[in-house]
């Protein structure tokens, strides 16, 4: 992989190899996108990317439409930086990670903001609510898209897809962004093919990332995926979602505009059908 790649590993949110819904407390098995947002959940907040939290709740909630008090999911939530936003507006957030590192500085941040929001540890893939919700979002990675070394890369984000879903009421809105596979083509090589680091085939990329410890730095390799319109809307039309719209979703960009081939994510919203 080129170095100047490097940098961009990258828009830091979470994975999933957890079974379950667990409490914030209960000590779970780590798997490797846990542990790299365990390690980094304390400095999470000074990447340039969570800079725009305000003008970007500012934008679902104009998609949304909601009445104050209307309960929200944030699927793959981190350190909360929408969930609270939406909660000191007056919804009702539920925020669901699989990174306890992330979820104790949701926690805390939350307590700071003095706004409630109801934390859940789990996997993403797994996860069964426990009401229906008005609306949901699933941003900057937030789950999908990030992939355990085995997870099969259509059937691990259809699970997603699919719990969403299930936790919406009819009618309710949907928005995510994922990485772009365009970005992911245009910026590999054959070299990287042929090493093993880029899968043209599923737009699945094998990553390092690494972040300094007390203990020295640490590194893990991990994989994710890109996304291309067509297969990202084919996959919400197989959920049951109806699409209203695919486009640029790179974080501090967002809006209804054009992709541009070379930046970092895909915005695509969506509604349940009444």
């Amino acid at each position: 992989m080129n170095n100047e790649n490097a940098p961009e590993k990258r828009f830091f949110h979470k994975s999933f190899e957890v079974r379950g819904n667990l409490p914030l407390s209960q000590k779970v098995q780590k798997n490797k996108w846990q542990e790299f947002f365990d390690g980094h959940a304390p400095i999470y907040m000074e990447n340039i990317f969570t800079q725009n939290t305000v003008k970007e709740v500012d934008f679902i909630l104009n998609e949304f439409n909601l009445t104050e008090g209307s309960s929200i999911l944030d699927m793959g939530c981190g350190t909360g930086r929408h969930g609270i936003e939406l909660a000191k507006r007056g919804y009702k957030v539920t925020g669901v990670d699989l990174s306890p590192g992330m979820l104790r500085q949701a926690k805390k941040r939350a307590g700071e903001e003095g706004v409630t929001v109801e934390w859940i540890q789990s996997d993403a893939t797994l996860f069964t609510a426990s009401k229906k919700f008005d609306a949901a979002i699933c941003l900057c990675e937030g789950a999908f898209c990030l992939l355990g070394m085995s997870d099969d890369p259509i059937e691990h984000d259809m699970a997603i897809l699919k719990n969403i879903y299930s936790a919406l009421k009819p009618g309710a809105g949907f928005i995510l962004t994922t990485l772009s596979g365009y970005r992911k083509v245009r910026r590999n090589t054959p070299e990287d093919v042929q090493k093993g680091i880029f899968d043209p085939i599923t737009l699945t990329e094998t990553i390092t990332m690494d972040w300094d410890t007390p203990e020295g730095k640490k590194s893990v390799q991990l994989r994710e995926r890109g996304y291309v319109p067509t297969e990202l809307k084919l996959l919400f039309r197989q959920v049951g979602f109806d699409v209203d719209f695919i486009g640029g979703g790179t974080a501090g960009n967002w809006g209804r505009r054009p992709i541009e081939l070379d930046e970092m994510e895909i915005m695509i919203i969506a509604k349940k059908p009444e």
